[in-house]
């Protein structure tokens, strides 16, 4: 040994709280693996512990006092207040201040860490979507109707910003009173628990969507887009269809988290965030396709039974699909779900009347009172 020092210190095993009064023998070899700290109880020895397994606890509270323990002996503690005993540790151990992770730690982090992910992506896309079906049936109408004038602002504020416009819901009487012409003859084949609301915001996007509620949002650029009422009341009763099935709240549910799910069934909405994220999702409303086809086979049928053809509305979609093609445009979820050619097709596919006769939905001076619903009067 080249050098051997022994002092008093205080020992505490790890496995009971009693503090033992022990003589500590600092042995110093020419070779670091041959260094030990040795600790006696009388002519026993407690401890033999290689120096280059003594760790310094930090953080303690009395100053000038070394806490050490073992690596092969993580729960021991050892004090030492030797000064010169203190210094010659710190001088001589190698791994002082190193901190042994357990065997097998990354291991379990790294499990742990895969069952969070999972957990997270079991929630987002399996749970919520899943209670998202059955809360919908238990959010209060009234909540609804808030949620949706909530979304409705945002949607005005957000898309006003973006064309440095004022945003309105358009009010010419005529043009109002021939939108509820046709609305009422939709509405008269199907019944619903809502107090059925349907509006034009005078914005040329072509696009037309349901919010919370029992609303549905009609731009004027769709207006202007279509060729005869038929097509429009196709675009409506699809929306209707979204509306009878709750599908808008829904989407609000699985957009919504935990907090806004609560929100929703407690008619609160001051988280401003929750709302300027369902509006983007309702403007670009991606409904399941299961969804999509049954809005689109509520449509059909309810335009059947109101005596109204749907090739129109196949017609409309056809037009579209020249213009931007099958997959996506500036219809947002209409120009996307499914694709335009199919929906043709398929609307086509559903007309009871073919070329027969059939009672327009509105009349041409009723037409073009609901293209003109925007217009100011001065502009007559």
């Amino acid at each position: 040994m080249e050098h051997s020092g022994v002092t008093t210190a205080q020992f505490m095993d790890g496995h009971t709280a009693r503090v033992r009064p022990v003589i500590l023998h600092l042995n110093l070899a020419a070779r670091m693996d041959d260094s030990v700290l040795l600790l006696r109880e009388g002519d026993r020895v407690l401890e033999r512990w290689a120096l280059s397994d003594v760790r310094e606890k930090p953080d303690q509270a009395k100053a000038g006092q070394l806490v050490l323990s073992c690596a092969r002996a993580p729960q021991a503690r050892v004090m030492v207040t030797d000064a010169q005993t203190v210094a010659a540790i710190r001088k001589a151990a190698p791994h002082l201040h190193r901190r042994d992770v357990p065997k097998g730690t990354f291991g379990r982090i790294f499990k742990w860490a895969g069952g969070a992910v999972a957990s997270v992506l079991l929630i987002v896309f399996v749970i919520v979507p899943a209670l998202s079906d059955q809360l919908a049936v238990m959010v209060p109408m009234e909540s609804e109707r808030k949620l949706g004038d909530a979304s409705i602002g945002q949607i005005s504020w957000v898309l006003g910003k973006m064309d440095d416009t004022e945003l309105r819901f358009c009010e010419r009487p005529e043009g109002v009173a021939a939108l509820d012409k046709m609305v009422a003859r939709l509405g008269a084949e199907f019944e619903t628990s809502y107090d059925v609301s349907v509006r034009v915001l005078n914005h040329p996007m072509e696009n037309a969507f349901a919010v919370p509620g029992g609303q549905v949002i009609v731009f004027d650029g769709l207006l202007q887009k279509a060729d005869t009422p038929e097509e429009i009341a196709g675009v409506l009763g699809h929306e209707l269809g979204h509306v009878v099935h709750r599908d808008p709240t829904r989407l609000a549910l699985r957009s919504a988290g935990t907090v806004g799910i609560l929100g929703m069934l407690l008619g609160d909405f001051t988280g401003g965030a929750f709302v300027l994220v369902l509006t983007e999702r309702l403007i670009a409303a991606s409904y399941a396709q299961d969804a999509e086809t049954a809005a689109d086979q509520f449509a059909y049928r309810v335009m059947g039974d109101a005596g109204l053809p749907t090739a129109p509305f196949g017609d409309f979609f056809e037009r579209m699909a020249e213009v931007v093609g099958d997959s996506d445009g500036v219809m947002s979820h209409l120009a996307s779900h499914p694709d335009l050619s199919l929906r043709a097709e398929n609307a086509r596919a559903a007309d009871r009347f073919a070329d027969g006769d059939f009672e327009p939905v509105l009349s041409q001076a009723e037409w073009a009172a609901l293209r003109s619903v925007c217009e100011t009067p001065e502009a007559d």
